[in-house]
């Protein structure tokens, strides 16, 4: 039994000190470039055909008026982390949404009809299963163009980005 436990320690420690070595000799220096403040140029895009959402991703191409008056609620927190219909785990601090028959993937700018605040979303699920709705945005696009805290869902008109 202890002859047992002792080769199972030399074993551990064996195999935990070779991760190490190997981990040193693959991990290098990386080479590091540094760019000036001066290089960095903005490039301004024509406002019409390209939208940023999130800061990072740009669309190209022109929305296309879907449904003029619907009504947009939100989904949240019981569904946090859990798998959505097109495979891809839903995060209520996306930029996402949920349709019953546009094509996952989809992009499509949701502006509030009230305010004319509008956000753009991908389509990643199926829903809403209410009668009478239309959409099921995030809570982080909901909010982004709800005008108040408390408001469960809002008229919205609705573009399909065409490429």
């Amino acid at each position: 039994m202890k002859k047992t436990l002792s080769i199972l320690l030399f074993l551990s420690i064996a195999l935990i000190g070779t991760s190490f070595f190997a981990q040193s000799i693959l991990v290098g220096k990386k080479d590091t470039k540094v760019t000036s403040r001066d290089t960095i140029k903005k490039i301004k895009l024509p406002e019409k055909e390209t939208i940023i959402t999130d800061s990072v991703v740009a669309y190209k191409g022109k929305f296309k008026p879907y449904k003029k008056s619907a009504r947009a609620s939100y989904y949240a927190n019981k569904f946090h982390g859990r798998r959505t219909a097109s495979g891809r785990v839903y995060d209520m601090n996306k930029l996402t949404a949920a349709h019953k028959t546009l094509a996952f993937g989809t992009i499509v700018r949701v502006t509030n009809a009230t305010n004319g605040k509008s956000v753009v979303v991908e389509i990643t699920d199926r829903g809403p299963f209410v009668r009478g709705r239309e959409i099921d945005l995030s809570k982080k696009a909901f909010f982004t163009i709800a005008s108040s805290s408390g408001a469960g869902y809002i008229n919205v008109s609705m573009e399909v980005l065409q490429k």
